[in-house]
């Protein structure tokens, strides 16, 4: 049996890069996985057939985050297919303008700036709101954070940072008031992770030493894969991380040393 066996998760923007190492690494553990999307079916599918391929549980969910109605959207979904939480990754996350770019402080709009907090900040928000009557005491909430908000973001990504750092407050304030549960709240901080959020920077020939300076930030001397997040996941939601709560986990690779 596994680490996880009997419990259920749910992994927002599960199906592509670091949701989808999180989503298959529970599922080895043997939790039964609902792999969240947003637009991409197919990818949360692949997910889901990889998962049971290697002798899992999971199923898909659909709902579109940042609009109104969406965690009621989401839960009403999981409520279809699953009784009951014990675990719950907030993983989903953009960090671009409405045009798929990054802005400095000097060129996001409004609009822009409404979005980002929708999708990173305000969504898990009441995705956790409203969860809590489905988590089980014991349980695990585990927030994606970035390295960004204790190491200094980049020009154009002050919108997306800021969005992270309000997780951060959630996260240690959220552990507090969940303790008497037994319900645990921890963050993880990615640093440079090779996903398709960062292809147009690090694949390709033509972006050879761009792949060099991400790997370079680490003393480890590489560049991230998704799996390297995903094991970190993996601890947090396991009975062996039951005296960690409230904090913000450095999976940076040390880049911030």
């Amino acid at each position: 049996m596994g680490a996880l066996s009997g419990r259920t998760a749910l992994v927002t923007g599960g199906g592509r890069g670091i949701g989808r190492a999180i989503s298959e690494r529970l599922g080895r553990d043997g939790a039964r996985v609902a792999v969240h999307y947003g637009r991409d079916e197919t990818a949360a599918k692949e997910t889901v057939d990889t998962i049971e391929a290697a002798g899992g549980q999971a199923f898909a969910i659909k709902a579109e985050l940042g609009v109104p109605g969406d965690a009621e959207a989401l839960w009403a979904a999981f409520d279809e297919q699953a009784e009951g939480l014990d675990i719950l990754v907030n993983n989903a996350g953009i960090n671009t303008a409405l045009d798929g770019t990054l802005k400095g402080i000097g060129e996001v709009t409004a609009e822009d700036f409404d979005r980002l907090f929708a999708v990173n900040t305000k969504a898990p928000f009441f995705i956790v709101q409203q969860g809590l009557t489905r988590l089980r005491d014991g349980g695990r909430i585990i927030n994606v954070s970035t390295g960004l908000t204790r190491g200094g973001a980049r020009p154009d990504l002050i919108a997306y940072a800021m969005t992270k750092g309000a997780v951060d407050v959630f996260t240690s304030t959220l552990a507090k008031d969940l303790g008497p549960r037994g319900i645990t709240v921890n963050a993880v901080a990615p640093g440079v992770v090779d996903t398709d959020m960062n292809a147009d920077r690090l694949r390709g020939a033509a972006n050879a030493e761009g792949r060099r300076a991400a790997g370079a930030m680490s003393p480890l001397g590489r560049l991230a894969d998704a799996t390297d997040v995903g094991d970190v996941v993996g601890f947090l939601a396991s009975d062996d991380s039951r005296w960690v709560t409230g904090q913000w986990i450095d999976t940076t690779g040390g880049a911030l040393l």
